[in-house]
């Protein structure tokens, strides 16, 4: 009996470093492992990830004797009831050239809902050189039910986009993050 209450305990202490290890698995995956990833396509431009704020025109220039097609997809959520496309669906750019393309949205329910787009750029070596200066996707965009707009997005291709890159595809995925900003109730009426 002594010799089974011992392989008993060594089990039992296996168990315990067994399921620590297993707890600690689970910790790095959720806690650690996506901000770190996040991090990394923040600095690399990795996952097509395209930054949250506006570019800088001033250092602009133009290059006339080269085109860049710029396709343009978007998508909602399974979450999010609203309609959304763009308004075209690809353009030809001279690099350094600002352009203007708007995307349509529509709320075909009956009540609020605040949806925020979330940009991608493919190639994921594009993504640094497709400038926003203007986008929907840095708000929140909020609409009441049955209304519609166009959402702008004002970009530029920096011209040191490499020449191997012919074509850009921007995609934006909305998400309906209503409940998250607490709000849900009708807006007044202006």
């Amino acid at each position: 009996m002594t010799e089974q209450h011992s392989v008993q305990q060594a089990n039992r202490k296996l168990i315990k470093k067994l399921s620590l290890i297993v707890v600690g698995m689970f910790v790095f995956a959720v806690g650690v492992l996506p901000p770190m990833y996040d991090a990394i396509c923040a600095i690399t431009g990795l996952n097509g990830k395209t930054a949250n704020e506006a570019a800088d025109i001033e250092d602009a220039v133009v290059v006339e004797d080269r085109m860049v097609t710029v396709q343009f997809l978007a998508d909602t959520d399974p979450a999010m009831p609203w309609d959304f496309k763009p308004n075209i669906f690809s353009i030809k750019v001279h690099p350094g050239a600002i352009q203007k393309v708007d995307f349509h949205v529509r709320n075909p329910t009956s009540r609020l809902i605040v949806g925020q787009a979330i940009p991608s750029v493919s190639p994921a070596q594009a993504t640094p050189y497709f400038k926003k200066t203007e986008c929907f996707c840095f708000n929140n965009q909020e609409l009441n039910g049955g209304e519609e707009m166009d959402m702008p997005l004002i970009f530029y291709v920096d011209p040191g986009l490499p020449k191997s890159v012919r074509t850009i595809t921007l995609s934006y995925q909305l998400y309906d993050i209503t409940k998250s900003t607490e709000k849900g109730a009708p807006l007044a009426a202006n």
